[in-house]
């Protein structure tokens, strides 16, 4: 009988999408990854971001392609480019939320209609889109991972918009969770706590949301990009083997008591 060291990542061929730069929660996850043996292609959001992404690829030294969600054609090249580079897939990491800045910052009640729709294609049911395309290429089985935020859960101050566009991702997770089981694939959100990031600022008053976090969070303290990117690698690797379908929180223990 073959025994194989848990966390361990060597062998398994990731597909990960929504590096931005260095300290992006993408790059975090490609960086944890990397370190554990996987071997990786990396995207960002198009051709004008590739000189912000470069960095982590060249550092990882993994191929780097850009694509935007709301092409179909570009997510359908992304995937077919990745599998045919790795020879497949075992798992794949969706770092990808966005939203109009005049519904982000305004209320939910006042939403537009094509905000509301876009945030939705682009932050979660390009999920969906990219778990139909990866699925053949997962013969045996694998993982995908998506990120959320506490603001899913509860009306989170100045996250607008993303709060229920983050809850129907939760809820895709458990859906798709269900149908891709029998397959032998994994599906889970990753829920971080807030970090500086270049998407996070463009959230009103997000420094006071981290000190918040930070004051109140058992841990008191952030979470790190590393530790960020060390959860998703335990989450696509064999030790999660018999977990799919949650939504798991990393953030210092802050959503335990706000």
């Amino acid at each position: 009988m073959t025994i194989s060291f848990p966390f361990s990542l060597a062998g398994k061929r990731g597909l990960i999408l929504g590096v931005a730069n260095e300290h992006s929660i993408a790059a975090g996850c490609a960086r944890a990854a990397h370190g554990l043996g996987a071997q990786l292609v990396l995207s960002c959001v198009s051709d004008k971001a590739m000189q912000y992404a470069a960095p982590v690829a060249l550092e990882l030294q993994a191929p780097l392609l850009p694509c935007d969600v709301e092409q179909e054609f570009e997510l359908e090249q992304l995937v077919r480019e990745a599998a045919a580079q790795l020879g497949g897939l075992d798992f794949v990491v969706h770092s990808i939320a966005w939203a109009p800045a005049e519904d982000l910052h305004g209320r939910v009640t006042d939403s537009s209609s094509s905000g509301f729709l876009r945030a939705m294609n682009i932050s979660c049911h390009s999920f969906a889109r990219l778990a139909r395309l990866c699925e053949p290429h997962m013969a045996d089985g694998g993982s995908l991972i998506t990120m959320s935020y506490l603001g899913a859960a509860e009306a989170v101050a100045n996250y607008g918009v993303m709060g229920p566009v983050k809850s129907a991702l939760e809820s895709l997770v458990r859906y798709m969770a269900v149908e891709l089981g029998p397959k032998g694939i994994r599906v889970h959100a990753m829920s971080p706590g807030p970090i500086p990031t270049r998407a996070a600022s463009g959230l009103a008053e997000f420094d006071s949301l981290m000190r918040h976090a930070e004051e109140k969070a058992p841990l008191r303290r952030l979470v790190t990009l590393d530790e960020i990117g060390n959860l998703a690698a335990f989450l696509v690797g064999d030790g999660a083997a018999g977990m799919t379908g949650q939504t798991i929180y990393i953030d210092a223990g802050y959503h335990i008591v706000n």
